[in-house]
């Protein structure tokens, strides 16, 4: 359930290869027993999220949209790196579809028999000026990096809230944030994130109250957003080296981020650990944004 990637390196977008830097193996149990849905799920970021959730123990969900020969190359690596008692299984839909959500979602509860975690990781560009923006470059960009991103929170949100227990992480942008020249639908879709993430925060929290299930023990049902900066991935190879250092030059820390440390970040989110925290926007962007 992924949109194919961009060809130039967008903060917070997919690549087409599984980061180095990804876990080889499992290396903890903090997630043993969890169900991970991730869309974007087979490629750059989104893999190297699934890869960080399932050598935690997580049984993962992959979401793709078009490129089956990735789907099936990544579901096929995944007892090689973590055993053969993890499972996976992949999904192809379009997240520009409130039916492809709503169908993914069932798919996954039926073949998993539950959703634990859901990593709205999927996201495409169409970067031209605003006077250059037609109505279809607007929408589409709008359709599938945040309506996606509510139509697969609210189908997982009913499972969630019923159970008394998730998690719902968003994959938004510093773009979100700081704007871009060329990527006003880009921003505005990154941007519209935040407002959803504190908005069905506040709305889990109240159905958990409502039901009797909040808890001071409980691990809760919390949504949040991690806010990528320039993230190092095979697109950036193509990109001339002096626009690279022109980036760089903009980040404090003077580096591209790695997919793992976006991955990292959603992991704990995703973990018992950060049950106290919701609502909230995590950036891992080297600085760019202070």
């Amino acid at each position: 359930m992924s949109i194919d990637a961009p060809s130039t390196p967008i903060p917070g977008a997919d690549s087409a290869a599984i980061p180095d830097g990804s876990p080889t193996g499992r290396i903890g149990d903090k997630l043993a027993g969890r169900v991970a849905l991730v869309t974007g799920g087979t490629r750059g970021i989104g893999a190297a999220i699934a890869h960080s959730l399932a050598a935690q123990g997580a049984a993962v969900a992959a979401g793709y949209s078009g490129n089956v020969g990735k789907a099936e190359q990544f579901a096929a690596e995944f007892p090689g790196i973590f055993g053969a008692d993890t499972r996976v299984t992949v999904h192809q839909g379009n997240v520009a579809s409130p039916e492809d959500c709503r169908r993914v979602i069932a798919e996954v509860l039926e073949q998993h028999g539950r959703l634990d975690i859901l990593v709205n990781n999927a996201g495409i560009t169409i970067d031209k000026t605003v006077l250059k923006l037609t109505d279809d470059d607007w929408y589409k960009v709008l359709a599938v990096n945040l309506s996606g991103a509510f139509f697969l929170s609210q189908a997982a949100l009913a499972h969630m809230a019923e159970r008394g227990t998730g998690r719902i992480i968003n994959v938004s942008s510093i773009i979100g944030e700081m704007g871009n020249i060329g990527q006003a639908n880009y921003a505005a879709s990154k941007s519209g994130l935040f407002g959803l993430t504190k908005t069905m925060a506040r709305e889990a929290a109240f159905l958990l109250e409502r039901s009797g299930k909040l808890a001071d023990d409980s691990v809760g049902l919390t949504v949040n957003t991690v806010t990528p900066g320039y993230i190092s991935t095979e697109m950036v190879q193509t990109v001339p080296e002096k626009v690279l250092e022109r980036i760089k030059g903009q980040i404090p820390l003077r580096r591209l981020g790695r997919p793992e440390e976006i991955a990292r970040v959603v992991h704990f989110l995703a973990s018992d650990a950060s049950s106290y925290i919701t609502g909230q926007i995590w950036g891992v962007n080297g600085g760019m944004d202070m």
